[in-house]
């Protein structure tokens, strides 16, 4: 009898340790699940998701920048904004005063700017600018070299003009044009200039053609190779270069003068003119200047610069996402037509260039009130034009 009941008491003993360990498991595991739970609701939460940029999707060669650019965007005024699309031609009276009211994206400088300064007296011109800029700006100049120097025609600021590129090419190749390309960035660097409105990539061999001397002066093949060369040559030098003009001068006539009409068919200008820009924007070109010429097989009523057409082979067919900047307004071509301003931007220019930007800015908010133009697209163009100056170190993220 007494082992029957020693034996109850082992096998209740047994059952209990059982029961015990069977609770503990399953509050163990019931702990455990919360802790996994738990964990995961707090990746969740912590898990923050990748923003994307709202106002432009491209893959561009400034896409890494535009999330800063429309951040930055977000702070800035309606008149800020409209200020930013402007290349502005320096002038006299007080030229800081004027930045400081109007916020230009930039100052484009000509030969008078610099005549008779010292190389410091520039660089204290520039800088007084960009100190009292809100914004980092362009300082821009069209040093091409040969018939058309700014800088190099003051012998105070370079030790002579700097060559044409077909004088360069006729004495050393494309090796001569690139240790052009950086001695001439070196120089516009050093003065403050983060903008040179060069290469002419137009192709023409008629010496007859009012373009020709600015040109290289060989054939599409040649041209589009120097147009690679000196893009790859400028990057990492501190100054852009300027693709122009786009979609080819051919051997149309001055649009400082006049209005030029460009009768040449579709299948001769894909052939002849585009393929230097191909290779320019494939090579990384930042920027590309479009012409005044009326090119009739693609617009017959626009200039270029002002033509959605025109803008659409670029972005669209030839696939570039930099900066598309108009050549000036003040030009013949297109200054009597009292809707310029309005209709670059409606084509798409990111950078446009103008005199009386007094007319410009108006004529802009004029348009915007009537609804011809939205803030949408001023935001669009704007935001590119920002995400440029990030990737060129204009803009830094702590500003």
């Amino acid at each position: 009898m007494k082992k029957k009941v020693i034996i109850a008491f082992v096998i209740i003993l047994v059952l209990a340790i059982i029961s015990l360990v069977v609770l503990n498991f399953s509050k163990i595991e019931t702990v455990l699940k919360g802790i996994i739970k738990e964990d995961t609701t707090n990746n969740v939460i912590n898990e923050q998701p990748v923003r994307k940029p709202k106002i432009l999707q491209d893959e561009g060669i400034f896409s890494d920048y535009y999330l800063e650019a429309e951040d930055l965007l977000a702070t800035m005024t309606l008149d800020e904004k409209i200020g930013q699309l402007f290349l502005v031609r320096y002038q006299g009276g007080n030229p800081i005063d004027i930045l400081k009211k109007y916020n230009f994206g930039g100052y484009i400088f000509f030969e008078k700017d610099f005549k008779g300064k010292t190389e410091k007296q520039v660089q204290t011109m520039i800088s007084n600018l960009q100190e009292a800029s809100k914004l980092p700006i362009l300082t821009a100049v069209d040093e091409e070299g040969g018939i058309v120097v700014r800088v190099s025609s003051n012998s105070n600021l370079a030790k002579e003009k700097f060559k044409s590129p077909m004088e360069l090419y006729k004495i050393g190749g494309l090796e001569k044009i690139e240790e052009d390309v950086k001695e001439k960035s070196k120089v516009l660097s050093n003065l403050g200039l983060n903008l040179n409105l060069a290469p002419v990539v137009d192709v023409s061999t008629n010496p007859k053609d009012f373009m020709y001397k600015r040109t290289l002066g060989e054939n599409a093949t040649i041209t589009a190779n120097y147009a690679k060369s000196v893009i790859n040559a400028s990057k990492g030098l501190g100054v852009s270069y300027a693709l122009k003009h786009f979609p080819g001068y051919g051997n149309n006539i001055d649009t400082h003068t006049s209005t030029s009409v460009d009768k040449r068919t579709y299948e001769s200008i894909l052939e002849n003119d585009i393929p230097p820009f191909e290779a320019g924007i494939e090579a990384g070109a930042e920027a590309i200047l479009v012409s005044h010429n009326v090119v009739t097989c693609i617009d017959k009523e626009n200039p270029a610069s002002l033509s959605p057409a025109i803008h659409k082979l670029l972005r669209d067919d030839l696939g570039f996402t930099g900066i598309i900047i108009t050549d000036d307004l003040a030009m013949a071509a297109v200054s009597k037509d009292e809707n310029a301003t309005v209709k670059a931007i409606l084509a798409g220019n990111e950078v446009i260039i103008t005199t009386d930007y007094k007319k410009s800015i108006e004529d802009t908010k004029t348009a915007i009130e009537e609804g011809k133009i939205s803030e949408e697209m001023i935001d669009k163009l704007v935001v590119r034009a920002l995400a440029w100056k990030y990737y060129k170190g204009l803009i830094t993220f702590d500003e």
